[in-house]
């Protein structure tokens, strides 16, 4: 699928909470999220919450149910604006989603939310495939490539219960996070 996702979170009828956003080392990071059901009512509040979570945090692109403390395989993404972007599908939330081709693997500098204060080097597939559900039914297969790509690796990893930081090649691929005024 190419071009933006029909989908939004306000399909679902419903009002995100924004919620907070769980750090290492806790435990919940690191557990493989419950396979969920994508018509229940309550992943589709937690996909409302994702997004109103993702909105109202400064360059976040993506967050999984794990950073919000919920074990379960869901995240969102929005990749719109970045400067980094190739393709965008704009605003979605993914329900057990898994990647079914990856290609063009390359080394990029990777964040997140759940570990402010450090980014990393990690290697991923510039271009991938993943499959899909979306919260209130449907299956999807997106494929998108740089950025986007990277994006949705990393927020299946936080699903997968693995951080960046299992992904990096050693100490010397760890930084500091820089704080810019």
């Amino acid at each position: 699928m190419t071009g933006v996702v029909d989908w939004s979170v306000e399909d679902l009828g419903r009002q995100g909470v924004v919620r907070p956003v769980v750090r290492a080392p806790a435990a919940v990071l690191s557990m493989a999220g419950e396979v969920v059901d994508p018509d229940d009512p309550a992943v589709l509040q937690l996909a409302a919450d994702l997004v109103a979570t993702m909105r109202v945090s400064p360059g976040c692109v993506g967050l999984a149910a794990p950073q919000v403390g919920v074990s379960a395989q869901v995240f969102a993404v929005d990749v719109t604006g970045h400067p980094k972007v190739r393709t965008v599908h704009g605003t979605f939330v993914l329900c057990n989603a898994r990647l079914v081709e990856a290609s063009q693997w390359q080394k990029g500098r990777e964040g997140c939310m759940s570990v402010p204060d450090l980014t990393g080097d990690v290697k991923r597939a510039g271009r991938v495939v993943v499959a899909g559900e979306l919260p209130g039914g449907g299956e999807i297969e997106i494929t998108t490539n740089a950025f986007e790509a990277r994006a949705l690796q990393h927020e299946i990893d936080h699903c997968a219960g693995l951080l960046f930081l299992d992904r990096v090649a050693g100490a010397h691929a760890i930084h500091t996070r820089k704080v810019y005024l």
